[in-house]
């Protein structure tokens, strides 16, 4: 989609900090961290909400965003200590509606979020 700003990063339109890649999914440094560590993870494949995926036909770039993930929390010396955030729809507070699985560390992380 020539609009999603996360499309424009896949496509490599707006430059960003990527930490990791594979087939179906890419990890970036959010440019608005809310931890020392804030990486989101997107499909590179432009799905609008994690509700809208398709079990069989989004295999591949889910399980790819959760390999990113675990391969972004090592890199990053997280060991055990990060959080995962998928938001879903504007009312959770998805401003990009493109997937984007966030992985936060690097700080204690309280409960509830806020």
């Amino acid at each position: 989609m020539s609009d999603c700003l996360f499309c424009r990063i896949v496509a490599g339109e707006i430059p960003a900090d990527v930490v990791w890649e594979s087939e179906h999914a890419l990890a970036f440094r959010d440019i608005n961290p809310q931890a020392p560590t804030h990486v989101q993870v997107i499909p590179r494949k432009h799905v609008p909400r994690i509700a809208d995926f398709d079990a069989q036909a989004d295999r591949e770039w889910l399980s790819d965003l959760f390999e990113g993930a675990t391969q972004v929390a090592r890199q990053e010396g997280l060991g055990e200590g990060f959080r995962l955030v998928i938001n879903n729809g504007a009312m959770a507070g998805q401003s990009v509606m493109h997937v984007h699985l966030h992985v936060l560390g690097g700080r204690p992380l309280g409960w509830p979020p806020g």
